[in-house]
């Protein structure tokens, strides 16, 4: 009877303990619908413990130059950084990360957990073998002029504006699509080098799909840009945030069907490909950025294994 009265007491005790650290409801906001546990980032003493979980990161993805990872964090985690930068992470535990093209051969991600200990792991950043084209003329001294600068500031200052925006997009979580079914007529992170001196990179991936065809969202996001006239570089711009600071940006579109503000569900139609700002026909050109880092388009829809 005495170990009976002892068990219930027991888990009497895990009962309390459980309503006690349960806390209020959280309230519904235009990035938190639904009232769910919100996104917590490092040091914002938001409470993402969750029981349950293993006690070391768990993740998988593209561990490469211009690639990417999915995962969970730790449980009792409540900061997670990458090389010392803050990654945001959801109450369930699951982020998402990524290396930009010129990304060093290790990168490390740190979870401090509340009982005051950090789980720090290291991941072995794979080189690619980038299509370099090596020119035996000298590159064109000429800078831009002011009048051209005076038309890009704006337009560098729209794109910055765009990228800042947070929004409540969870496509960070799909697995991506192509935005078309096209031929690849640019790969990601080409370069051309002119006796020694390197031009800058290929930073998204060219389908080569006719003028006027449709082209549909990649994941679920948020509008966060669309040109209302062509950039001189772009032309018409179109960017779709999916969340946890991943964004697409879709260039050179002879016309853009979402307007800024709009959720895209995956799939959707939102343009059509052109060849207005600096094209020499039509196609479009797809980047992904996440935070400052540029990744490989075609790594995210799984195509590329």
């Amino acid at each position: 009877m005495n170990a009976l009265r002892l068990r219930a007491a027991a888990a009497l005790t895990v009962m309390m303990l459980a309503a006690c650290s349960s806390g209020p409801p959280v309230a519904p906001s235009p990035n938190n619908p639904g009232g769910a546990e919100p996104a917590t980032l490092p040091g914002d003493g938001g409470p993402t413990f969750v029981p349950g979980r293993p006690s070391t990161f768990a993740f998988a993805g593209e561990l490469t130059q211009g690639g990417w990872a999915k995962g969970t964090v730790p449980a009792g985690t409540y900061s997670l950084s990458l090389d010392g930068k803050p990654v945001p992470f959801a109450a369930d535990g699951t982020f998402f990360v990524a290396f930009d093209r010129d990304a060093a051969p290790t990168a490390t991600l740190t979870a401090g957990l509340r009982s005051g200990e950090q789980v720090v792991r290291k991941l072995a950043i794979a080189p690619r073998a980038w299509r370099i084209e090596r020119i035996n003329v000298a590159r064109r001294e000429a800078g831009p002029t002011e009048a051209y600068l005076a038309l890009r500031k704006p337009e560098l200052a729209q794109i910055d504006a765009a990228r800042a925006r947070q929004t409540d997009a969870m496509g960070w979580r799909q697995d991506f699509i192509l935005p078309v079914r096209a031929r690849i007529s640019g790969q990601f992170g080409s370069q051309r080098i002119y006796r020694g001196e390197p031009a800058a990179y290929h930073s998204g991936l060219d389908l080569a799909g006719g003028a006027g065809t449709a082209f549909v969202a990649p994941a679920d996001g948020v509008v966060i840009l669309a040109a209302t006239k062509p950039f001189t570089l772009e032309g018409n711009l179109l960017m779709i945030d999916h969340g946890m600071g991943l964004n697409s940006a879709f260039l050179h579109c002879s016309q853009i069907l979402v307007r800024q503000g709009e959720h895209v569900k995956q799939g959707q139609v939102i343009g059509r490909i052109g060849a207005t700002g600096r094209a020499t026909g039509p196609h479009l050109h797809w980047s992904v950025k996440w935070n400052d880092a540029r990744i490989d388009p075609i790594l995210l829809t799984g195509l590329a294994r």
